[in-house]
């Protein structure tokens, strides 16, 4: 792949250092909404995972699919939406998704153990950290690769809905291994794009889309971040 330097291409001296000033502000402002989001998800999950009366309303009725299908729901109206909504709409969606996404999330506390989720949400973080700082650090070019792994994301879906019918262990391992080796490769891809894309609009002037860049980029990762520790956690979770 080609080497290449996005942000010293956009000009020299004071307008690069302000490009890179701004950069920065803006890539802490991405894992700081990820972060509040991520802290929402897990005290939801935890917080319904660990009461059996709120598991058994929930995941004992039909409720279940509604709080099952509501993030990609709401995952999708939010694309739709970004453009029409103010910067603090968009940061108060993002939050109530995350909440959204906690609930969903809740049953694993019933089906493994506190300590295997913990461990594997510490595995998580430690390869998301190192993955991130890797896409934002690397001279590579990794465009190449975004087309690579929506076109994975997408059969790994359609595999995922055929084994929910056939119920193959199998494949359920295929489908684990592979997810793990695609969000890591997201999570670098994302991390570049989010950069490289700030670095575009900012030499443009783009203030309006500034002010939400941040917001999507955060969800961009904290999706990465939430498959990322699902599928590992189909490998290091101990069941109950």
């Amino acid at each position: 792949m080609a080497e290449f330097d996005t942000i010293r291409s956009v000009g020299t001296g004071a307008h690069a250092a302000r490009i890179d000033e701004g950069l920065r502000a803006h890539m802490n402002k991405v894992y700081g909404l990820m972060s509040v989001a991520m802290l929402i998800t897990a005290g939801v999950a935890w917080a319904v995972g660990t009461n059996e009366a709120m598991l058994n309303a929930i995941y004992g009725t039909p409720l279940k699919w509604v709080v099952m299908f509501l993030p990609l729901v709401m995952v999708f109206a939010f694309g739709a939406l970004i453009n029409r909504l103010s910067a603090p709409a968009a940061q108060l969606f993002f939050y109530v998704y995350a909440a959204a996404m906690g609930l969903s999330l809740a049953y694993i506390f019933a089906v493994f153990t506190g300590t295997s989720i913990a461990t594997t949400f510490l595995v998580t973080a430690i390869s998301f950290a190192s993955l991130s700082l890797y896409g934002y650090t690397t001279k590579k070019d990794l465009s190449g690769m975004g087309t690579f792994l929506m076109m994975g994301l997408i059969g790994l879906f359609v595999a995922m809905i055929v084994n929910m019918f056939i119920g193959s262990d199998a494949l359920q391992f295929a489908i684990s291994v592979i997810g793990v080796l695609i969000f890591a490769g997201l999570t670098a891809y994302d991390t570049q794009n989010i950069k490289n894309t700030y670095v575009q609009h900012a030499a443009m002037g783009d203030q309006e889309w500034l002010a939400k860049s941040a917001i999507m980029g955060a969800l961009t990762l904290y999706l990465d971040f939430i498959n990322l520790f699902m599928f590992l956690l189909q490998f290091m979770g101990n069941r109950e």
